[in-house]
C-alpha cells in the first residue's frame, strides 16, 4: 500500500496508541480533574462576589471560602503538572517504540539498501520525523478527548443554571471542529511537503560540504552555493505557508469562540437588566449570571486549545508519511524461508544461492560452495561478476532469492564478523574512539596492539597525544592507506572468527599495501577465515583457496 495514504498513516498512528493506552488515560484523567478544579474554581468566585456584592457579608465571614479556593487553585495546578507528565511519558514510549521500528528496517534493510539514503536523510528520520510526534502524542491525542469531556461537564452546570445559555453554547460549539477541519485539509499536504523539502535541503546541504574539495577543485562552489540558496528559499516558503495555515486556524477559532461568548454576554446582561423576559432569564442573579460569563470562557478553552495543537497533528502525519516511507522500503532482493543448508560450525555453507536485484538478470547464479574454518579465500575476476554480491550475502546484507548460506552453523548475518568495504566508516574523534566503535570496551594497551598489527604505530608515537589525537569525519587529517588502515585495526581489536573484506588495496599506495597486506597474512596466520576480493596479485598469494567469479558463476582457479 501507497505510503502516503492518509487513512493508513492515521491508521499507523492509532497503532502506535496500544503501548501506551495507559499513560493516556492518565492524562486525560488529570485533564477532567483539571477541568471539575476549574468549575469549583469559578463557582467559588461568583459565590464570593455575590455574597459581598448582593448580601453585604462581611470580608471576615468569607474567609474559609477564600482558603477553599486557595486549596482548589492548588489542586487545579497539581492536575495541570501530572497531565503534562502523563503526556510527556506517554510520548516518550511512543517515540522510543518508533525509534526500534525504524532500527529494526534499517538492520533489515542493511546498508546495501541504504547506500541511496543521504546520512543527512537518515539523521533527520531518527531525530526530527520522530520528535515532531511528540506534540500529537503529548498534546493532541489527549486534548482531543478532553474537547468533547471538558464542555460537556460545564455544558451540564450551565443548563443547570440557565437553559438558554447551554442552547447559545451547544449552537455554537459546532462551529470550531468545523473549520478545524476545513483548515487542517491543507495543513495536513503542507506539512508532508516542509517534511520532504528539509529532508532533501539536509541532504544537499551535507553533500556538499562533505565534496567541498572537489567543488573548489572544478570552480563550482558558486554554483552549489547557488543551488542551496535556492532550495533554502523554497524551504523558506514551505515554512511560511505552514505558519499561515496555523495562525489562520488560531484567528478563526479565536473569532467565533469571542463571537459566542459576547453573545451570550449580551443576553446575561439584558437578562439582570429586565430587558428579556422569554424562558429562564427572569430568574437570572448575579450569581447564576457572574458563573455563566465565567464558565463561557472555559467551555471553549479545550477546542480553543485543541486549535493550537492541531497543527501538531499535521506535523505528525507529515512526518509519518515519511517514516512510513522508509518502512514499506523492501528489502531487496526477498529473503527466503528456507532453512540452512547446514549446521556445521566449522563450514561456510552456500548451497545453490542465486541473486538478482528487483527484476534484472541474475549476478549470481546457482552458486554452492563450501569454505572450511580458518581458510583464507580470495575472489577475483573481472568488475561487475558479482564478488561484491557474494560478499554482501555473506554478511548478510543481502539474502539470496533462491538457496540458503550459512556461517559456522547460523544463518548469514547473526554471526559476529569483521567487514571492510570499499569506503570505510569514521567518525570525528580520537583513535581510541573510532576504534571503540567495535570494542567499547577495549584498553588502551590493546588499541596499541591493533595499531602495531597494522603499522601504525610509529604514526602514533609521533603524536603529542598517542591514541587520544583527534581526526576529523570521515578520516580527515590521515591519508587513504592510513584511513583504511584504522579500519582494519578496528577488526584486529575486535578478534572475530571470520573477516569479509571487499577490495581492501584498492587506491592505495604501495607502502600502505605493502601495510595491508602484511596485517592480512597476520590474520591468516592466527586462524581466521579470511574471504576477500581483488584484483591485486600480491593479495592473491595470501589465498588457500583462489576463487574466479564471473558473470554470476564462481569456479576455482
Amino acid at each position: 500500500m501507497d505510503s502516503s495514504d492518509p487513512a493508513r498513516v492515521r491508521r499507523w498512528l492509532s497503532g502506535l496508541t496500544k503501548s501506551s493506552q495507559r499513560w493516556i488515560r492518565a492524562t486525560v484523567l488529570a485533564g477532567v480533574w483539571v477541568g471539575l478544579a476549574t468549575i469549583v474554581q469559578m463557582a467559588l468566585l461568583a459565590w464570593l462576589v455575590y455574597q459581598g456584592v448582593i448580601e453585604h457579608q462581611p470580608v471576615a465571614s468569607l474567609t474559609p471560602a477564600f482558603l477553599v479556593l486557595v486549596a482548589v487553585l492548588v489542586l487545579r495546578a497539581l492536575g495541570q503538572g501530572l497531565q503534562t507528565r502523563f503526556a510527556a511519558r506517554c510520548s516518550e514510549e511512543v517515540r522510543r517504540d518508533v525509534r526500534r521500528q525504524l532500527h529494526r528496517k534499517w538492520q533489515a534493510l542493511g546498508p546495501v539498501a541504504l547506500a541511496d539514503a543521504s546520512a543527512a536523510s537518515l539523521a533527520r528520520e531518527w531525530l526530527d520525523h520522530v520528535e515532531a510526534l511528540h506534540g500529537y502524542f503529548a498534546r493532541f491525542l489527549p486534548q482531543m478527548m478532553l474537547s468533547v469531556i471538558v464542555p460537556l461537564m460545564i455544558l451540564a452546570v450551565v443548563f443547570w443554571l440557565d437553559w438558554l445559555a447551554g442552547i447559545f453554547l451547544v449552537l455554537s460549539a459546532p462551529l470550531i471542529p468545523l473549520f478545524m477541519a476545513l483548515v487542517g485539509m491543507g495543513a495536513e499536504k503542507v506539512n508532508q511537503q516542509h517534511f520532504e523539502t528539509v529532508s532533501r535541503l539536509s541532504g544537499q546541504f551535507l553533500d556538499k560540504v562533505r565534496g567541498l574539495t572537489t567543488l573548489q577543485l572544478f570552480g563550482q562552489t558558486a554554483q552549489a552555493s547557488a543551488t542551496l540558496h535556492q532550495r533554502s528559499d523554497q524551504f523558506r516558503l514551505i515554512t511560511l505557508k505552514t505558519l499561515k495555515i496555523a495562525f489562520l486556524s488560531s484567528a478563526v477559532l479565536e473569532f467565533f469562540a469571542s463571537v459566542a461568548i459576547a453573545v451570550i454576554a449580551i443576553y446575561i446582561g439584558f437578562g439582570l437588566l429586565g430587558y428579556i423576559s422569554f424562558g429562564p432569564s427572569s430568574e437570572l442573579t448575579l450569581f447564576s449570571g457572574l458563573l455563566i460569563l465565567l464558565l463561557a470562557p472555559e467551555f471553549f478553552q479545550p477546542l480553543r486549545t485543541l486549535s493550537q495543537h492541531y497543527h501538531d497533528r499535521a506535523a505528525a502525519l507529515g512526518a509519518s508519511a515519511e517514516i512510513l516511507a522508509r518502512l514499506d522500503q523492501p528489502a531487496s532482493p526477498t529473503k527466503t524461508t528456507g532453512s540452512s543448508s547446514t549446521n556445521d560450525a566449522a563450514v561456510i555453507a552456500i548451497q545453490r544461492v542465486s541473486l538478482c536485484y528487483d527484476t534484472g538478470p541474475e549476478v549470481i547464479r546457482n552458486v554452492t560452495l563450501t569454505i572450511k574454518k580458518g581458510e583464507t579465500i580470495v575472489l577475483t575476476g573481472p568488475s561487475g561478476g558479482g564478488k561484491s554480491s557474494l560478499l554482501h550475502m555473506l554478511a548478510g546484507f543481502l539474502q539470496p532469492v533462491s538457496g540458503s548460506i550459512s556461517i559456522f552453523g547460523k544463518p548469514a548475518g547473526e554471526q559476529p564478523f569483521g567487514w571492510l568495504g570499499q569506503k570505510g566508516f569514521w567518525i570525528q574523534g580520537s583513535w581510541a574512539d573510532n576504534l571503540r566503535m567495535t570494542s567499547p570496551d577495549a584498553s588502551d594497551i590493546a588499541i596499541e596492539r591493533a595499531l602495531h598489527q597494522v603499522g601504525l604505530a610509529d604514526l602514533v608515537e609521533h603524536r603529542e597525544q598517542g591514541i587520544y589525537s583527534k581526526i576529523g569525519e570521515d578520516g580527515q587529517g590521515l591519508s587513504g592507506g592510513q584511513a583504511r588502515r584504522l579500519s582494519l585495526a578496528r577488526i584486529f581489536l575486535a578478534d572475530y572468527d571470520l573477516v569479509i573484506l571487499d577490495e581492501p588495496t584498492a587506491g592505495l599506495d604501495a607502502t600502505s599495501e605493502i601495510h595491508v597486506l602484511e596485517a592480512l597474512h597476520k590474520l591468516s596466520e592466527a586462524g581466521k577465515t579470511v574471504i576477500l576480493s581483488t584484483h591485486h596479485q600480491a593479495l592473491m598469494t595470501l589465498a588457500d583457496r583462489l576463487l574466479i567469479v564471473h558473470d554470476g558463476e564462481v569456479k576455482d582457479a
